[in-house]
């Protein structure tokens, strides 16, 4: 298992495993209403067999080399995460996304997170493309997007359903000719 350093102190970037469902699911718990606000992890994640579960699925997506899962934490405790929710080496086009409670947030741990990740699906794995699908009215992960560099490609009207109501949803991407280009340029 690896453990990289995001920053402050005591902030991890470490994967998020099966064996953890206890520890994932006081997460959700802790996350639970802000978390749930714009994300629909939440309502997957329940009870400790639905945490199980979700894990488990990004374990077999990590073995298909479809999806990947990392925990972000602070001071020994699971505070958010980053996944790959899509991930196609074939086509070189993965789909980036990420949470975290309240108590960590304004650290820069999810864009430090959201970095390493996609440095290395370009750097290591070949990726072409990284997506970020958000909802329009999701400011703070608008704010992530913009801060990777990402760039808006559009707005799908209506594509997502969230606890009962419609949902206009953003694209944005970068490139890996994009993410390579030297600050100055």
């Amino acid at each position: 298992m690896f453990r990289l350093p995001l920053g402050p102190e005591g902030a991890e970037l470490r994967p998020l495993e099966t064996w953890q469902a206890d520890e994932f699911l006081a997460h959700m718990d802790r996350a639970r209403e802000t978390v749930g606000e714009q994300n629909g992890l939440p309502d997957v994640v329940r009870d400790l067999a639905e945490s199980r579960a979700f894990l488990r699925t990004y374990a077999e997506r990590q073995a298909a080399d479809s999806g990947r899962l990392y925990g972000i934490w602070l001071d020994g405790t699971l505070v958010g995460g980053v996944l790959f929710r899509t991930f196609d080496p074939v086509h070189g086009v993965a789909e980036a996304g990420c949470w975290l409670e309240p108590a960590a947030v304004g650290q820069g741990l999810v864009t430090r997170a959201c970095r390493t990740v996609i440095d290395w699906a370009f750097t290591v794995r070949g990726m072409r493309r990284v997506e970020w699908h958000v909802a329009t009215d999701n400011a703070p992960s608008i704010a992530v997007a913009r801060r990777l560099g990402m760039t808006r490609e559009g707005v799908q009207r209506s594509a997502y359903v969230h606890r009962g109501r419609r949902l206009d949803m953003e694209l944005w991407a970068v490139l890996s000719e994009e993410w390579h280009k030297p600050a100055s340029s």
